[in-house]
């Protein structure tokens, strides 16, 4: 089954020649989303590839420019394609007036339905979002404006069945789908466990993200053991008060997160432009915990 993330936009506030602004296109079980929506994000879909009209759940993280300033453009250009498949947004509240009056001023109508889910409305234990593949769950940062983090949750898998061992055994098949769900069998005066005839499922993998935030410990219980962490680093420590004023993180809050919350791996991201490179983040993230990397534009991270 396919989980992979793309980085649309690597950068902050400020575009640049490297970095467009925030956007990530995460595929997971065929179900396609897009996280966050900066400036550009349209185009950088289709310079890296991807499948524009495949998205169907689009997550803003907070109502800053730069998360979002590039959704009424992708909005249309879906319809301009002869989109009909409808489309759910999921985002603060403010955002649903913002991009209808958008479409209104210029007489505009989309031939697809769009439909907002408000992120005040969501609590961290809930999933925002369920089929029988996934959940997603949206959780609060701590920004200057009301933000949310988001976790994209595989839900566990069936074992694998042994079906001619099981047959052998004298089982039925009527009872594959107990042994598949890892319950015991009674049949027959017989007691069949599930472990004998199955073989374990893979473990369900998970991405985390975390837009525009301070350092906040509080978020170490809604990423705990992702496969991929994605947490801004804006700032290195020699900037903090910068950071701090500005409720962002630096390289080396966001690697303590990850340390803490026992992740795989760590991608930093959000630079503001002020760095030439990312190389100090990349440093600095590593005397915390060692698996990370930083974030580039087109850059493709399979779990």
């Amino acid at each position: 089954m396919n989980f992979n993330v793309t980085v649309l936009g690597s950068g902050a506030a400020i575009p640049t020649s490297k970095r467009n602004p925030t956007a990530h296109y995460v595929v997971c079980n065929d179900r396609y989303f897009l996280i966050d929506c900066g400036e550009g994000t349209q185009l950088q879909i289709r310079k890296y590839g991807l499948k524009l009209q495949k998205i169907s759940h689009i997550l803003i993280s907070h109502l800053h420019g730069d998360h979002y300033f590039g959704l009424v453009g992708l909005l249309s250009t879906m319809h301009l394609l002869g989109r009909t498949q409808g489309v759910t947004i999921y985002a603060p509240e403010a955002l649903k007036n913002i991009i209808i009056q958008q479409f209104e001023v210029g007489n505009a109508k989309l031939e697809f339905n769009v439909e907002f889910v408000s992120l005040e409305n969501s609590v961290p234990t809930l999933p925002v979002f369920e089929d029988k593949l996934l959940k997603v769950y949206a959780f609060p940062l701590k920004h200057r404006v009301p933000t949310w983090g988001f976790r994209i949750q595989e839900k566990e898998r069936e074992r694998t069945l042994l079906a001619e061992k099981a047959l052998e055994a004298g089982l039925l098949r009527e009872h594959f789908p107990l042994l598949k769900r890892n319950e015991i069998v009674e049949f027959e005066g017989k007691t069949f466990c599930p472990e004998d005839f199955t073989l374990p499922s893979e473990q369900p993998r998970s991405y985390a993200y975390c837009s525009d935030t301070a350092f906040d410990i509080n978020l170490v219980e809604f990423v705990r053991n992702a496969n991929l962490l994605y947490h801004e680093a804006t700032f290195i420590e020699k900037d903090k008060n910068r950071a701090k004023q500005t409720f962002h993180a630096t390289a080396n809050e966001a690697a303590i997160i990850a340390q803490k919350s026992k992740v795989h791996k760590l991608l930093l991201g959000h630079f503001s432009a002020r760095y030439e490179s990312a190389d100090g983040h990349l440093n600095e993230a590593k005397i915390q915990f060692e698996n990370v990397i930083c974030a580039e534009d087109g850059l493709t991270i399979e779990l």
